[in-house]
């Protein structure tokens, strides 16, 4: 069932006017022109009829655009149908990498350099810990790692999920070395090496990047506060990761359900207090500011929002988890789904047949033709 509100009614009733008024870049224009036409007969599409009643729909192709609110379930479900090939028979941890706001508008001045540079300093960081003989592990980890750069009102928020199996591959890749049940390495130390790692990459960097106003003063800000890792309570096994990875790694900002009015040139939406103990509560903003917020979080192009290290490497994983899973020599069931139709995966992923006439809802929609895009100039 489609939404009372959607985003794209925002971009169709004040996108052109919010063009004109503001300077934003091209990747920024094409996502919103991506999901003003996604589902609409700008894309195209196809039409069918119900062999029974004979109903005629028209099916609209989707943009498939990461940052529309529309097309990510199906990419989600794909990934995760992935990624239940490499779990472990472990435990997991979950932890997350806050950069303080201080540094936001370097940050947004320099997205794709800065923001390379908070993956690779998660990375070290976590690397460095692993190698370090006092955490007793001595060894290569394993990081899946997701990049969000939003808080539940839409402000810039910039920060590194990582979810990590607990233990390490030996360096020589012969054994696996289990960590602690309850904990993996102490969240204060690895909130200052961390700190360290991405302030010393900045400083290495500060010739090529553009510094806001009173750049001096930020990075001196930076250096006095205390920064923060998150480690919440440690997964009890693989069930419960896809259970977290599903919540997490196809967010966008904001989806359509927490859209609740668009009139008189405002947006009300929800969000959860986080002070309040994740109560929900509504926020209106004028639309210019909806749209500017929303736009703070499109990323560039082509920039990879999850990303693997260690022995979940993309070159290595194949191999290396069936090796882990040897080493620890526990069983684990494997999840395996052969190719499908869009109308198998569907019907498994909803339990809805989408070839079953939605009106009589018992005859069969028939393919009957394309419909071609429609002239947008």
């Amino acid at each position: 069932m489609r939404p009372e509100h959607e985003l794209a009614d925002i971009f169709r009733l004040y996108g052109e006017e919010y063009r004109k008024s503001h300077v934003i870049n091209l990747n920024q224009r094409k996502v919103m022109a991506a999901i003003t036409s996604c589902r609409t007969a700008r894309l195209g599409g196809h039409s069918e009829i119900c062999e029974k009643c004979g109903t005629v729909r028209n099916c609209y192709n989707s943009c498939r655009n990461r940052h529309c609110p529309k097309c990510q379930a199906m990419t989600k479900a794909e990934w995760l149908d992935n990624r239940k090939q490499e779990l472990l028979p472990c435990g997991y941890f979950h932890m997350v990498f806050t950069v303080p706001h201080v540094l936001n508008p370097l940050i947004l001045a320099n997205r794709k350099v800065l923001l390379d540079c908070l993956f690779a300093a998660v990375r070290n960081t976590l690397f460095a810990f692993a190698a370090d003989p006092s955490w007793k592990l001595e060894g290569k980890p394993g990081l899946l790692t997701i990049l969000h750069t939003w808080s539940q009102t839409l402000v810039d928020h910039f920060h590194i999920h990582c979810l990590i199996p607990a233990g390490v591959l030996s360096l020589d890749g012969r054994r696996w070395i289990p960590s602690n049940e309850k904990f993996l390495f102490r969240v204060q130390s690895l909130a200052k090496q961390f700190k360290n790692q991405y302030l010393t990459m900045i400083s290495a960097r500060l010739m090529k990047l553009q510094l806001p106003e009173q750049s001096d003063e930020l990075f001196r800000l930076a250096r006095e506060q205390t920064w923060i890792v998150y480690a919440k309570k440690p997964f009890a096994g693989p069930e419960q990761v896809l259970e977290y990875l599903g919540r997490y790694t196809h967010r966008i900002a904001i989806s359509n359900h927490r859209i609740k009015a668009i009139n008189d040139g405002k947006v009300t939406f929800t969000y959860k207090d986080r002070q309040m103990d994740h109560k929900t509560e509504k926020m209106t903003l004028c639309v210019g500011e909806f749209i500017r917020r929303f736009l703070l979080h499109v990323l560039p192009f082509r920039f990879m929002k999850i990303r693997y290290y260690g022995f979940l490497a993309n070159s290595c994983k194949g191999r290396a988890v069936l090796l882990i899973r040897r080493l620890i020599g526990k069983a684990i069931r494997i999840w395996h789904i052969g190719k499908e139709t869009t109308q198998e995966k569907m019907l498994r992923l909803t339990g809805r047949d989408i070839l079953v006439c939605p009106y009589c809802k018992q005859g069969r929609m028939i393919h009957q033709g394309a419909i071609l895009s429609a002239n947008t100039s």
